[in-house]
């Protein structure tokens, strides 16, 4: 694809947000010339394809083998990595810790960043379950809301039940609605997780990835798009109310370049969207600051077979290609159930195929104050490996998160007593923070300009007119489920605003 010194728009990452605000600007325009960066390189031969995927056996199986654990942080490998790494250009394309890329995380030592054309789109589980009232940002528009949820959900392919409930994930589902049937309204009871992918007759499933939501990405054969990959932008440039393009690196052999832009739309991830403003001198009061992770607790049970009246060589068997038999969701529903739930199973077998035992998979999440005080803090002195501002992330839980956690360590006890013997010591855990990597926060939304926002509702930076920021990093409410389909919703909405302005405004006016 070739470069062009100016584009009507540049979209800063090339992750799920940016390959969503790209897919919109695309069906409202064809003719809208719209360029994207991200400084990672693809992994595999073909940009933005989900590693579950990838037709590279060993790639395939490196990634199965960490996602069939249900812990996103293990993504990037089972230890924390504190040493950093000697240069960009030595990083294979991947997930790595924070820590390695030369941050000061110690505070949330799982978090990571993805090095990679796609970022964690091509790593995601797929998970997409609906958020709860508490989760919800409308700005007193709930009808726009429902529109853009439901947008997202077309946009990312989301099937209500791909993976279950087999037989013995019925039972599963049976204990849960037992316990939380009829909390909350009646689509808020137990039942299997919703999920990006693409519905297969047998074997494995296609998860949606920023290749396939915009498939030029991918496959290219559209002559208005640009993909620079092995590309970071270092800073934005500023012409008092507006940017008026980019200065881009080439990773590979650091030589540098601007790039003019009409709009710009940044979809870097809740860690680097907010340090790229930082680079650029656009630091608003609120930028990094109500940084958030929900708790990670997970347990595993094996299921007592006995209890249940099931045969050992009965017990369903994942399809080719897929890690678990039943992908099945808790929702949270408020104070009287105030956890998301992540219900993983798996059948154990011998080298012969036979099975072993099947073991429930719990994870809940505990939602987390949003409080100022936990953020990232950016250094005008010192860099990362990027060369970029170092971050210093100041994240801690607060008396009232403490105690939720607590409580939810005593609920997967006793959800887990339920299915066979226990040990909350030995099979149940408190993740590090950053473990989920479902951060939040750091450039959040807001209805006013009063120092606790970065944004407005459609995502347009307070103070610029043509500056706008999508992704999860721009929510403002403490989540407790996965948060890519809600962030997904401030994609939309910024596409829908960048739409508008190019309708009204002629093109070429970048200066």
């Amino acid at each position: 694809m070739t470069h062009h010194p100016r584009t009507d728009v540049l979209v800063v990452g090339s992750g799920i947000m940016g390959s969503l605000v790209a897919r919109l600007l695309r069906e409202s325009d064809p003719a809208l010339h719209i360029t994207m960066a991200d400084g990672g390189a693809p992994i595999g031969g073909t940009p933005g394809r989900h590693l579950h995927d990838l037709d590279d056996p060993d790639l395939w199986s490196r990634y199965n083998e960490k996602v069939a654990t249900g812990i996103q942080g293990m993504y990037t490998g089972a230890e924390v990595v504190r040493e950093v790494a000697d240069s960009l250009t030595g990083l294979t394309p991947g997930m790595f810790h924070a820590l390695a890329f030369g941050q000061d995380a110690e505070a949330m030592p799982q978090a990571a960043l993805a090095w990679n054309a796609g970022g964690m789109g091509v790593h995601w589980t797929a998970a997409t379950p609906g958020p709860a009232k508490e989760e919800v940002f409308d700005f007193g528009d709930p009808d726009t809301w429902a529109a853009d949820l439901d947008t997202a959900r077309r946009l990312l392919a989301v099937t209500t039940a791909p993976i279950g409930p087999t037989k013995v994930g019925a039972l599963v589902l049976d204990v849960l609605r037992r316990r939380y049937g009829g909390i909350g309204p009646a689509d808020r009871d137990p039942q299997p997780m919703p999920m990006a992918v693409t519905p297969t007759p047998s074997g494995p499933m296609p998860r949606t990835a920023p290749g396939t939501i915009f498939p030029a990405l991918a496959a290219g054969g559209d002559p208005a798009f640009t993909l620079l990959t092995g590309t970071l932008v270092t800073a934005l440039l500023r012409d008092a109310g507006r940017v008026t393009g980019a200065r881009l690196r080439h990773v590979a052999d650091g030589t540098e370049c601007e790039l003019r832009a009409d709009t710009v739309v940044v979809c870097a991830d809740a860690l680097r969207t907010p340090q790229l403003l930082y680079a650029s001198g656009i630091r608003p009061e609120a930028l990094g600051r109500h940084l958030n992770e929900h708790a990670f607790v997970t347990a595993r049970v094996l299921l007592d077979l006995d209890r249940f009246g099931l045969d050992v060589d009965a017990l369903p068997l994942p399809r080719p290609g897929e890690f678990s038999t039943d992908s099945l969701w808790l929702p949270c529903n408020g104070p009287a159930q105030p956890f998301h739930g992540q219900i993983m199973n798996r059948t154990y077998v011998d080298e012969g195929g036979r099975p072993l035992a099947h073991s429930v998979g719990l994870s809940l999440y505990v939602p987390v104050e949003s409080r100022p005080e936990n953020r990232l803090a950016f250094s005008a002195t010192e860099t990362d490996l990027a060369g970029m501002p170092r971050i210093r992330v100041e994240f801690g839980y607060s008396d009232t998160d403490r105690t939720l956690i607590h409580r939810a360590l005593d609920e997967v006890r006793s959800v887990a007593e339920e299915f066979g013997p226990f040990d909350p010591v030995t099979e149940s855990a408190v993740l590090p923070p950053g473990s989920s990597l479902h951060l939040t926060g750091t450039v959040r939304a807001g209805v006013t300009d009063d120092g606790t926002s970065v944004v407005d509702p459609d995502g347009r930076v307070w103070g610029f007119d043509n500056l706008y920021l999508a992704g999860n990093g721009v929510v403002p409410t403490a989540m407790a489920a996965n948060v890519t389909l809600t962030g997904a919703v401030t994609a939309v909405r910024a596409a829908r605003a960048v739409t508008r302005t190019h309708l009204n405004h002629p093109r070429g006016t970048a200066q």
